[in-house]
């Protein structure tokens, strides 16, 4: 598969053609960001254990009836992977209170929910990825009711599989914000699970493994990172 043309490059990743129409070459790198690009910098390692943890749920996801843009990983840092046409909505599945969540509803961090909620952002850096609704979603024309139905559906089964995965790990799965594209018609699930999209706690402890490290100040974010790839066996 021959590397052409740098056609994106984001806060996370660059994203490149190849001499196939229907695949990308994705390029994971170390730079960080946080509070949409307000706060920069860099967490080593990141790039690989981004994309090798992500590939590896995404296989998991396939075998669990989820289908993901995922083709082949090529190096560390980057992975083959079907081109699809972004939905622009980020959707966030929640077990436990916390981060906006909390701080918008006044609910305390670690309060755990009797059954996971769902969110959908705008996804649109200008507007801040505003929090709307499903009839949102229809009225901006970002999605069709059987494409949200199908989006909602994939997302509960994502959050039952990494539920699952991590807490064999011994960690607990708070929150993760997924997103997903259309190839040929068909909703696949797209972007990346990784420690940056995920929030995940020590589940004795309850220390925080993920971006949060970054966001918050809280120091040793790449032990944080490393800390999860060790425990998961990548």
């Amino acid at each position: 598969m021959e590397k052409l043309d740098l056609l994106y490059e984001g806060k996370a990743k660059k994203v490149f053609a190849t001499d196939d129409p229907d695949a990308l070459i994705v390029d994971y790198k170390d730079d960080a960001t946080a509070f949409n690009g307000l706060k920069k910098g860099t967490i080593v390692g990141k790039g690989v254990i981004n994309n090798r943890m992500t590939n590896h749920v995404f296989q998991l996801l396939e075998k669990e009836g989820v289908p993901t843009h995922f083709i082949q990983e090529l190096s560390d840092r980057e992975t083959l992977v079907k081109r699809v046409e972004i939905v622009p909505l980020e959707v966030i599945i929640r077990n436990v209170a916390a981060g906006s969540f909390s701080k918008r509803l006044g609910v305390p961090e670690g309060t755990l929910f009797e059954e996971p909620t769902i969110e959908f952002s705008y996804k649109n850096d200008d507007l801040g990825d505003p929090l709307i609704n499903d009839y949102f979603a229809r009225a901006l024309n970002l999605a069709t009711w059987e494409e949200i139905e199908t989006i909602k559906k994939y997302a509960f089964k994502v959050n039952e599989v990494l539920k699952a995965y991590f807490l064999q790990a011994g960690i607990k799965l708070i929150d993760f914000k997924i997103e997903f594209g259309r190839f040929h018609g068909q909703i696949i699930l797209a972007d990346e699970t990784s420690p940056d999209t995920c929030r995940l706690w020590d589940v004795n402890t309850n220390e925080k493994l993920d971006k949060d490290r970054f966001r918050r100040d809280l120091g040793n974010v790449e032990e944080a990172y490393n800390e999860v790839f060790s425990r998961l066996g990548l």
